[in-house]
């Protein structure tokens, strides 16, 4: 069993809804506005649902340039977009705001996640600057509003940068889990949409016994097969839009011949 809200299932997809550029943010389309931003998630929600995915992960991929410290203003405008799609979802949720892991907790648990996403360990040298999180801070929160059914999705090599911890990979994954209370760990590839290495997946899945282990970024339908022979899910966005391009709409067509793959592993 990977968590309670997948019931038996084994091996788990999660779906990235991408969130246009918030309030706030260079990119926000001021005249679109709030609505617009609605609209186009709840749009690519029902084509996931429909593909049959097993949950959906709500994230901010479009406010770029990224921040480690969410403004109040896209804070509470990603709390109404998830509040707004809530209604119609079938399939647990998660929330993920980049890269901030104190607000995509505090979002997280009050909209009724059953997971959160973040870079919550290490140390990093990355497009944003030195990237040092405080996991304590976010667990600590996490207990303050009553959400520790609310589980911690430990990205433990973050896109967009460098580790500066020599330690292998491995040991970091399970120096998390056993420090920083990890309740699973994922592992990604250098930016967004390219796959994990296989050989790091591999040895963190042969590492990390205590909780499931998923493919961040990069899969696809021409790798699912290897990824599921090691991790227990995946999380995946890019290979689900139009062209396999990350800024663009979900392509139910594509969700369904990769969900149709999936079938045949489970």
């Amino acid at each position: 069993m990977v968590f309670d809200c997948f019931g038996d299932r084994k091996k788990v997809v999660i779906a990235m809804a991408h969130i246009g550029a918030l309030p706030g943010a260079p990119l926000y389309d001021k005249d679109g506005g709030l609505q617009k931003l609605i609209d186009d998630v709840a749009t690519d929600v029902e084509k996931l649902q429909d593909g049959g995915v097993d949950a959906i992960m709500f994230g901010n991929e479009n406010d770029r340039p990224y921040v480690f410290k969410g403004s109040p203003e896209s804070i509470a405008a990603m709390t109404a977009i998830v509040q707004a799609i809530k209604p119609s979802l079938k399939v647990p949720f998660g929330v993920n705001y980049l890269w901030d892991p104190l607000s995509s907790v505090a979002i997280g648990a009050v909209t009724g996640a059953s997971f959160v996403r973040e870079i919550f360990t290490g140390l990093f040298a990355s497009d944003m600057g030195l990237w040092e999180p405080d996991c304590a801070s976010a667990s600590r929160l996490r207990a303050q509003l009553g959400r520790q059914d609310m589980k911690m999705l430990f990205n433990i090599n973050a896109e967009f940068a460098h580790s500066l911890d020599q330690r292998p990979i491995a040991l970091r994954a399970k120096s998390a889990v056993f420090s920083s209370l990890a309740d699973a760990i994922l592992v990604s590839g250098p930016i967004t949409g390219q796959p994990a290495n296989q050989s790091d997946l591999r040895e963190v899945c042969e590492t990390v016994k205590d909780v499931p282990v998923f493919a961040n970024t990069g899969v696809n339908i021409d790798n699912i097969r290897d990824v599921f022979s090691m991790a227990q899910g995946c999380v995946i966005g890019t290979h689900f839009k139009v062209d396999g391009n990350t800024w663009n709409a979900v392509d139910a067509a594509r969700v369904k011949r990769f969900m149709d793959v999936v079938a045949t592993l489970r």
